[in-house]
């Protein structure tokens, strides 16, 4: 049972690196998106003023205003897609394939915990008297004497 403890103890660890890390790398895309939304509002200003009074020297003022809207969404679209490419993936990894490891392990030691029960249910019924080793006669005695005690204090 203390290899299930371990294993338990294992998953538990990995999967609290493994939550810590998304929540760094959320953390950081939150602070990218805040940092291109800041820059794009100052360029784009800056832009679309500069943009416009150029345009508008040769074209109408209309379409250099459909103009500037059209290179602010593609570049809305750029940053967007570049913090979206951002996955926590390659740094969780080592503990991902921890995680699996000791479920594995936890599955094996359940299987041959539950075989090794088999056995000796299959043994006790074969021999029953056989099959009391001193290890269970002393935990029954035990066991039989703290029942006597405590029906006897009750009693009293």
């Amino acid at each position: 049972m203390s290899r299930i403890s371990r294993n338990i103890s294992i998953i538990l660890r990995a999967e609290r690196l493994i939550a810590q890390r998304q929540v760094a790398v959320a953390a950081k895309r939150t602070g990218i998106y805040a940092a291109a939304g800041f820059a794009i509002g100052l360029a784009v200003v800056m832009l679309n003023i500069a943009g416009f009074f150029w345009l508008s020297a040769t074209l109408t003022k209309p379409v250099a205003a459909l103009i500037l809207a059209g290179l602010n969404l593609v570049l809305a679209v750029l940053l967007a897609l570049i913090a979206n490419s951002m996955t926590a993936s390659t740094d969780t990894t080592a503990a991902v394939e921890l995680r699996d490891m000791a479920l594995q392990d936890i599955e094996v030691e359940i299987k041959e915990n539950l075989t090794e029960a088999r056995n000796v249910v299959s043994g006790v019924r074969r021999d029953p008297i056989g099959a009391l080793t001193p290890e269970i006669v002393s935990a029954l005695l035990g066991s039989a004497l703290k029942y006597a005690r405590n029906r006897k204090t009750k009693a009293d």
